[in-house]
């Protein structure tokens, strides 16, 4: 399972239940054992903690990627860039070194 799989069942689940709070409250309502302004905190709060809990599972998620790809040793985008202008420089050189090289034998 990838962690794209995991995120997403992750989120979908946060949805599920988000929508059965909503449900439970709005149940709770119409039987008289909530009033709406309860149930508007109630939901606000709940609303609030998933939403700590989402930027918990961000965080992991995104400190998991960072270190999976620090132990591949995977180039960074400022280390590739270096390297093509260093290619570039000496594909340049080697280039003119060539041409001299005609000259002379020329």
């Amino acid at each position: 399972m990838s962690i794209f799989d995991v995120v997403r069942k992750a989120l979908l689940a946060g949805i599920g239940v988000q929508e059965k709070v909503k449900e439970l409250v709005d149940e709770l309502i119409k039987k008289g054992e909530l009033s709406e302004a309860e149930g508007a905190k109630l939901v606000k709060e709940w609303t609030e903690k998933a939403e700590k809990s989402t930027e918990g599972l961000r965080q992991s998620i995104t400190e998991l990627i960072n270190s999976t790809l620090e132990r591949l040793k995977l180039p960074s985008r400022e280390e590739i860039e270096r390297l093509e202008k260093k290619v570039d420089m000496l594909a340049e050189r080697l280039k003119r070194l060539e041409g001299e090289k005609e000259d002379v034998v020329e």
